[in-house]
């Protein structure tokens, strides 16, 4: 090939690759500008608008108006150059040399994505942030090209239209500031009593800090994320060269509460609407990327509004519940079981009305629910999956250590029950029996099975046949009050779950709108929630849960006791008596479900005496509201199963109990009635005869393993029970049901 042809070749190769980079950059150029016609129009009275978002109850009733409550705007000339230095710092570092959008912030970000690194920005600039707060979603989803190519565009226009003086200022007063504070001005008045002008270095960087996340880094309720944030932005300016090193370290170690005065009330809405609002905003946009905080829309909620007030008046009256004192706890969640909506949730008695928003301890896993995790950790998998066919399969209250330990599972009396089925295991709250049924049943299929019911662990362990404790403190594993409620709602809903729903439709302010419902999962067999909800009967009629009791309503339930550790006992614990930082109850009829817990918000301050029995009143008290217009029926056995005397069977399972010579009362003892634990079976080992011990549900739970191979386990019905009659006289002076 001589070098004419080399260089004809070559010309051609040059003449196409210039060709084809012609007709891409004609296409891209196609592209955007077809996405940009349809961008919505720059309005300075958008940039300005007060924004307003308007919730409504499950009746359409007008409950709260969200963005009205405060909002006190900020001239230019106002703003202080220590805001403004800031803000730039943390936000956008290169906001004075660009128009709108920085090519070199996004060079430098997708090279960060590249190596993996990561940076204290992305690529958007402050100009793209406040379009995107005036007219976009921030959901992950909606954040496409076209979108992106809409912000880019209307973020230049502004930059052609406005000084960046101007932008600044259309930034300060739209930004959400936590408590019903829309604005930095707004927020200086209401936090520190002052112009904005007026306010200190660290001040002034603690309210440019806080747009990105208002409620996480608020002051009031979480001082130690606030002080980080607070302190990174001063960083950023430091390393900006806006401060001096000197001011850096004087600023830094400067108080967080400096000069913060006592919140006012900012709240347009009433106080026991507080927590619900809050998992509204969440799930608003967890499910569209709008925080309508920021954003004017109307959104309409699954709350029962009568329902939320009388769970409020429960909480802070002593109309309903006597409560040993004001410091005790209690944090609940109320759900439709046919679809999973949340109709009610409160999470503290005696709450602020000053703080909007805060900490809502309903949807918290930080405390455990110990033996509520029985029926669905271990029972209903084992009847899943095939290890029981009956209510009446045997277990053994034996001495036994955790799988693959020499650790023991102690019961709660310390006592062993012998051959027992598993309905009276259940009934009693028998530790021994769950962490064996969890060992036939599987680490693994138990972990699966909780899935489906919305409860997830970052790894599953024997203890957690009775309790809930993670090694992760993230909300998406173990339990709460909202996770329980839903998960026992599948056993009265036939075992189909639905995950918590707090909004039914949103009416966005172009006018279109969403509506939200979930269609359900089928989380276990139609035979097993009525298996399981047989075995729960009894908690509430003759065993543990007593408490809770209704003669005229069908229901099922389980209570729950934490534990402390023989070294919190001994180093914290200064009381003689039977003491546990948590007591939960746990149930449903065929309509409702409710999840109690109890605790003080200081672990280490036990619960004791009468305070044992709170939870089970208060469910009691709010499923007596609930039912007495509108009686739910009893569940109907289904398809596939069969009943002989007081237990259930699969069909093709064998019976294996003997007709009682007398029957089991069908009175169940008074609710004031500490539950007996005498009752005796033939066949089986007689229980405990002391009958005041009190329980300890979860006892030695906080030894975790799973370094045992699980067994597969067999049916083993072998044993005749026999229920008797002696439920043992009345407790003259009851302790806590045992859990």
């Amino acid at each position: 090939m001589n070098k004419q042809t080399i260089l004809r070749f070559l010309k051609y190769i040059g003449i196409t690759f210039l060709t084809l980079f012609i007709a891409l950059f004609l296409l891209g150029g196609g592209v955007f500008l077809y996405f940009v016609s349809k961008a919505p129009t720059l309005s300075e009275s958008k940039l300005v608008a007060t924004t307003s978002s308007k919730i409504y109850d499950n009746k359409n009733e007008l409950i709260a108006d969200l963005g009205s409550e405060r909002r006190v705007n900020t001239q230019a000339n106002e703003i202080p150059t220590d805001l403004v230095k800031a803000i730039v710092s943390i936000e956008d570092h290169r906001f004075f040399d660009h128009r709108g959008v920085d090519t070199i912030r996004i060079m430098g970000a997708a090279l960060r994505n590249l190596q993996g690194g990561g940076g204290l920005q992305g690529a958007s600039t402050l100009t793209q942030q406040l379009i995107k707060l005036t007219y976009f979603s921030t959901s992950t989803a909606d954040q496409t090209l076209s979108r992106k190519a809409q912000e880019a565009w209307l973020a230049v226009q502004l930059e052609q239209k406005a000084t960046k003086q101007e932008i600044l200022t259309y930034y300060i007063n739209k930004v959400y500031m936590s408590n019903g504070n829309y604005g930095m001005q707004t927020a200086a008045e209401n936090y520190y009593g002052k112009d904005l002008k007026d306010l200190s270095l660290p001040q002034l960087a603690l309210l440019a800090g806080m747009p990105q996340a208002p409620n996480q880094y608020d002051p009031y309720s979480h001082p130690e994320a606030a002080l980080e944030r607070r302190n990174l932005v001063l960083s950023e300016m430091k390393g900006q060269k806006y401060i001096s090193a000197e001011d850096y370290e004087k600023a830094i170690n400067t108080p967080i509460t400096d000069g913060l005065q006592s919140l006012k009330s900012a709240n347009s809405y009433p106080a026991y609407m507080d927590n619900y609002l809050k998992e509204v905003i969440d799930q608003v946009e967890q499910e569209t990327g709008y925080n309508l905080l920021t954003t004017g829309m109307e959104v309409y909620t699954n709350v029962d509004k009568n329902v939320q007030q009388r769970l409020w008046d429960v909480y802070n009256t002593d109309e309903y519940v006597a409560y040993p004192d004001d410091e005790l706890q209690v944090a609940s969640t109320i759900v439709d079981v046919t679809n999973g909506k949340v109709i009610a949730q409160l999470g503290a008695r005696h709450q602020s009305s000053n703080v909007s928003f805060g900490v809502n301890q309903a949807v918290e896993t930080n405390r455990d629910w110990g033996s509520t995790m029985k029926p669905i950790t271990d029972y209903a998998p084992a009847l899943e999956y095939g290890i029981y066919d009956s209510t009446a399969s045997t277990v053994h209250d034996v001495p036994y250590n955790y799988p693959g330990t020499n650790t023991p599972v102690y019961n709660w009396d310390k006592g062993y029950f012998g051959n027992i089925t598993i309905q009276y295991a259940l009934q009693q709250s028998r530790n021994v029996t769950a962490v064996e049924t969890l060992n036939k049943v599987g680490l693994d299929k138990a972990k699966t099975f909780l899935n489906g019911l919305g409860i997830d662990y970052p790894s599953i362990h024997y203890a957690n046949a009775i309790s809930s404790n993670t090694t992760e403190s993230n909300k998406q594993y173990g339990a709460s009050s909202e996770k329980m409620a839903v998960a026992y709602a599948a056993f009265a809903n036939g075992g189909i779950y639905h995950k918590p729903m707090y909004v039914n439709k949103i009416v966005f302010s172009d006018g279109s709108s969403k509506e939200f419902s979930d269609p359900g999962t089928r989380a276990m067999k139609e035979t097993t929630a009525y298996m399981m909800t047989e075995m729960m009967k009894t908690v509430l009629a003759y065993g543990t849960g007593r408490g809770a009791y209704l003669p005229w309503l069908p229901q099922a339930g389980k209570t729950g006791t934490s534990n402390y550790t023989d070294e919190e006992i001994e180093k914290y614990i200064k009381n003689s008596g039977y003491v546990a930082p948590d007591e939960m109850f746990v149930g449903y009829t065929r309509k409702y479900s409710m999840a109690v817990w109890t605790g003080y918000s200081n672990r280490l301050t036990p619960i004791v005496g009468d305070g044992f029995y709170v939870a089970a009143k208060v469910y009691r008290s709010m499923m007596t509201h609930l039912s007495e217009d509108n009686h739910p029926g009893d569940w109907t056995m289904p398809e596939g199963l069969y009943r002989s005397g007081e237990y259930v069977f699969k069909n093709g399972a064998r019976p294996t109990w003997t007709a009682p010579a007398t029957q089991q009362s069908s009175t169940p003892a008074p609710a004031s009635q500490a539950p007996e634990t005498s009752t005796s079976q033939s066949s089986v080992t007689t229980p405990n005869a002391n009958a005041n011990a009190n329980p300890n549900a979860n006892a030695n739970a906080n030894t975790n393993t799973n370094t045992a191979t699980p067994n597969a386990g067999t049916n083993e019905n072998t044993v005749t029970q026999q229920p008797s009659t002696n439920q043992g006289q009345p407790n003259q002076n009851p302790q806590p049901a045992q859990q």
